[in-house]
């Protein structure tokens, strides 16, 4: 039997546009049988998406995109759940620390604009419009709608990258104690997106305690996917991938759509048997 799936998606828990429900729905629509909800340090939208889901016969896979921080770089941790570990209160609590400082970090950000691009935003405006965590898609439409003559890409690229003055990173989690909390509730944790690391080899990155690596990407080109495949097979790890589906139109050319991007059959089969899913 063929899976069709979805391993990295984003509600309105983080920076989606779609609603935990509206996002199984149009992953049930896409004929999507696995679906994970990896919302940026939270798993808050992982509970509607699971019992819509649940209504429409379709897995929903509870997940995450924890933020940590790699020489100087921010580094991103997909993490699987097996099971309801991910409620721990422990962890839940940490999560909350980090919805906290991401308020911080988008109020700096703000600040930042100004003082560096003469971009002016009402952070309450940004707030109401992002009905949950602020992150730098919210950023970026509010950039759009305050009318300022930016497309999204020149925004992303210029104004608010990880190399603009701008920038405010996240909260210092290191990339060892990500992995090591996550492992510790039996997650399967996965390398986000190797082809957007800059500041180190990704292959050190990878063997540093991953199940598995993000070799499919949206924006891969078809020899950083050759290259990541091999190095995953190379070393023993999982082979995950997926469209990283935000739903910000077709200004967004940095994620795919729902269901486009995804390993081959024998990867995603393995996978879901990591999960103890089939």
């Amino acid at each position: 039997m063929d899976y069709k799936v979805e391993l990295h998606a984003h509600s309105t828990a983080s920076d989606g546009s779609s609603t935990p429900s509206e996002l199984a729905a149009l992953a049930y629509s896409n004929k999507i049988q696995y679906l994970a909800l990896t919302d940026h340090d939270t798993t808050d939208g992982v509970k509607e998406a699971m019992e819509r889901g649940r209504l429409l016969g379709i897995e929903v896979i509870p997940g995450i995109e924890l933020s940590t921080i790699y020489n100087n770089e921010s580094i991103h941790v997909l993490g699987y759940f097996k099971d309801s570990s991910y409620q721990d209160k422990d962890f839940q609590s940490f999560l909350k620390e980090m919805q906290d400082y991401r308020i911080y970090r988008a109020k700096k950000i703000i600040d930042n604009l100004k003082e560096f691009f003469n971009i002016k935003l009402d952070y309450d405006e940004v707030f109401k419009k992002a009905r949950g965590v602020i992150a730098r898609p919210h950023i970026a439409r509010a950039i759009i709608d305050a009318g300022y003559s930016y497309s999204w890409e020149y925004i992303f690229n210029n104004i608010i990258s990880k190399d603009s003055p701008a920038y405010v990173h996240n909260k210092n989690l290191s990339l060892k104690d990500g992995i090591n909390m996550l492992k510790a509730l039996n997650a399967l944790v996965v390398l986000a997106h190797p082809v957007l690391i800059k500041n180190s080899p990704f292959q050190d990155i990878a063997l540093s305690g991953f199940h598995g690596i993000e070799a499919n990407y949206y924006q891969n080109t078809s020899e950083d996917t050759r290259n990541f495949i091999e190095f995953s097979k190379k070393n023993n790890l999982l082979i995950c991938g997926g469209s990283d589906f935000h739903g910000n139109g077709k200004g967004d050319k940095k994620h795919g759509y729902i269901g486009e991007i995804s390993p081959n059959q024998d990867d995603i089969k393995s996978f879901l048997k990591a999960l103890n899913l089939i």
